[in-house]
């Protein structure tokens, strides 16, 4: 119940801190139900505002005051804080109603009625929103459920659940303040963690561990395809947007089911592959991973609400977008285009409101809610940063851009400061991405193979509109540009989110390019090829979902116990202090108890930015070596308090010799089944 009642606090929160820079700003609002835009950016603003309030209060608590249970009291005073904000800012609003003329129009920020401005639409918004919910609810749960104390988790997404549930657990169970990242305990947090921090919190106030990553998980998703679908009808002005637009963005487009049927159909068993199969399919770099498509979302669980928070500050600088071009994109003459052109031009560059503020309150506020989302997802902020700086191009008033950029960059600079010794980033000039073939048609390729008509094809509305289509397309492509230039960190393969965010924003472009289709008199046989074309376009994407219903589920998922002995006894007699040698363990039922790892599975360590090859080499020698003092010695100068051993354990080839460790270090924990034997260093 606490739990629940942290979400609606947060919520309400929200509710008031979005009120000030979303809705009652644009005309093209008030065809809009602003209702769900309100609800779902309050839900995911609100406890982005909240769960800071927390960590920064536990860290005080714990760091500067050694205090005893920090979260606990953090999270009392955090709600009661949130509390008594939201009634601060509730009141002049109500006193500012009550003293407005009711027949004026009134602003969100003051309680403006009519949220929903059609009945009718919305009831068909209420169908189409409890059907994404459904799904939302559906496909998360479908690769993490529970059973009793198991925790079932399926095969394509146990990879990022290994560390992400153990950084839940560091919170819910163990005082994680310094933050680390305890697949590499000891030094400090380069992952963006505070999304599992939230969950950690809802598993402290009672709620199970699968609910309390499952939950903010599909709400946050379902909030993002809330905005996006609100998004989509407020750039095309049409409803059956909102509809097609879900489906484009689960099944990506892309060239790998057409490469498969041809494939299958020269060996010969195209039907049974397509039956039998059950991994991504894929015929460039990684794409077997599920690289481009939905299982992203499963997997990389703060992604979706990340882009929920986008999705909110994207929303209100769509309005500048409108003003200086216009509220719909049409085709033009040539020499129209000539003329408008030369005046967007002067108008968006060369006049005083071009370059001086509009909004800055509002403005402060959403850079102050981007900036926030660093630490959530940074790859986030930084899509949000290129999409925003595609739209000040084609805006007046660029300095509430530039303010923008200003509070968002200084905010993420902050955090990175205090959270991360050295550089947080090292941008690198780094053409071509992960295709083989860097030559420039050889990169553009590669894009189309992974991408198919999503991003190609939509540049034909830059050609054919013009208004704020143009726009549109110019900004969404910039993540595009970013993910094959330059590269963060060193696993470039990270990049791949800058290009589902340019993939899902298209989604809006082709929702109106197949709609335009569908509903054109002029061309024989248009509703053909529109139905044509969306199969091109998804049927890669929907043979990739068969394969995460194939490759989950029954007899396809691993199974650990969230709750056993092991885990029991690291909680109840390990502190935040104690580090732990194990095997490199992926997902299991050590890694869930939320202890410090001094050297986990290194690849999670490696790709966050950790340099992993000193300890694997160190931990070799420890499971490896007979020169008893020589382990003494190493073990003692890495901090290591506790030596993890399993059955058989090989690390790195060498069999685990446990008799060494055995004969300097008590044995203090064994499972009930033998398997897990844990020696303290003293």
């Amino acid at each position: 119940m606490q739990a629940l009642v942290y979400i609606l606090i947060g919520t309400a929160l929200g509710w008031q801190i979005t009120g000030t820079f979303i809705g009652g700003n644009r005309k093209s609002e008030e065809k809009i139900n602003l209702i769900w835009v309100r609800l779902v950016s309050a839900f995911g603003v609100g406890l982005l505002f909240e769960t800071w309030f927390v960590y920064i209060l536990g860290y005080f608590l714990s760091v500067h005051t050694g205090s005893e249970n920090p979260l606990n009291k953090a999270e009392m005073l955090a709600m009661t804080g949130c509390i008594a904000l939201f009634l601060c800012t509730l009141i002049p609003s109500i006193l500012g109603h009550i003293k407005e003329d009711s027949s004026e129009k009134q602003t969100i920020g003051n309680w403006k009625m009519g949220l929903i401005v059609d009945t009718s639409l919305f009831k068909k918004e209420a169908v189409l929103y409890l059907g994404l919910l459904f799904f939302a609810c559906f496909t998360f749960r479908y690769v993490l459920h529970a059973d009793g104390d198991r925790l079932y988790i399926g095969y394509t997404v146990f990879s990022d659940y290994a560390p992400n549930l153990s950084l839940i657990r560091s919170f819910s169970r163990f005082e994680n303040f310094p933050t680390q990242y305890p697949f590499y305990a000891g030094e400090d947090i380069k992952y963006h963690f505070m999304f599992m921090f939230l969950c950690g919190n809802l598993e402290r106030m009672g709620m199970p561990l699968e609910m309390a990553y499952n939950l903010p998980s599909i709400l946050g998703l379902f909030g993002f395809l809330v905005m996006f679908t609100q998004f989509a009808m407020r750039v095309t002005g049409k409803y059956k947007a909102a509809v097609i637009t879900p489906f484009l963005f689960v099944f990506r487009s892309g060239l790998a089911f057409f490469y498969y049927i041809a494939e299958h159909l020269k060996a010969g068993d195209l039907i049974s592959a397509l039956r039998e199969n059950e991994v991504f399919i894929g015929y460039t770099p990684n794409e077997n991973w599920g690289l481009w498509n939905y299982n992203v979302y499963l997997n990389q669980r703060h992604l979706g609400f990340g882009l929920l928070i986008v999705m909110a500050v994207i929303w209100y600088f769509y309005g500048y977008v409108e003003d200086a071009n216009g509220q719909a994109g049409h085709t033009v003459s040539a020499d129209r285009k000539k003329d408008r052109a030369l005046v967007s031009f002067v108008e968006l560059f060369l006049t005083k409101q071009a370059w001086e503020f509009d909004h800055p309150i509002k403005v402060l506020c959403a850079g102050l809610t981007l900036g926030l989302l660093s630490f959530w997802n940074g790859a986030c902020v930084i899509g949000a940063l290129l999409v925003l700086a595609g739209f000040a191009v084609f805006s007046r008033n660029k300095l509430d851009f530039l303010e923008l950029a200003i509070l968002a960059v200084s905010l993420s600079f902050l955090q990175t400061n205090f959270f991360i010794e050295g550089s947080a980033v090292s941008p690198t000039f780094y053409w071509g991405f992960i295709s083989e073939n860097k030559t420039l048609m050889g990169v553009l390729w590669f894009l189309i193979e992974i991408s198919g008509m999503t991003i190609f094809g939509a540049g034909f509305a830059a050609i054919v509109l013009e208004g704020k289509y143009r726009a549109l397309v110019f900004a969404f492509l910039l993540p595009v540009v970013f993910a094959f230039t330059i590269s963060l960190t060193p696993d470039v393969t990270v990049n791949h989110k800058y290009i589902m965010m340019s993939m899902a924003f298209f989604s809006v472009i082709w929702a109106e390019m197949l709609i335009r289709l569908w509903e054109e008199h002029r061309i024989r046989a248009a509703r053909l090829y529109a139905a044509v074309l969306a199969v091109i376009l998804t049927a890669t994407g929907a043979y990739d979902f068969s394969i995460i219903m194939r490759n989950n589920g029954k007899d396809h998922e691993f199974a650990v116990n969230t709750e056993s002995d092991l885990g029991h006894y690291l909680r109840d007699n390990l502190t935040w202090d104690d580090m732990v040698l194990s095997g490199p363990d992926s997902v299991s039922d050590f890694t869930v108890s939320g202890c410090r790892m001094y050297s986990g599975w290194p690849y999670y360590a490696w790709s966050a930015g950790y340099d992993t090859d000193r300890r694997f080499e160190l931990a070799k020698f420890i499971y490896s070596t007979d020169d008893a003092e020589a382990l003494r010695e190493t073990l003692h100068t890495e901090g290591i308090t506790y030596v993890l051993f399993v059955n058989d354990l090989v690390y790195d080839g060498v069999y685990a010799r446990e008799d060494v460790i055995a004969s300097l270090f008590p044995l203090v924990y064994e499972s009930d089944d033998g398997y897990y034997r844990l020696y303290h260093v003293d």
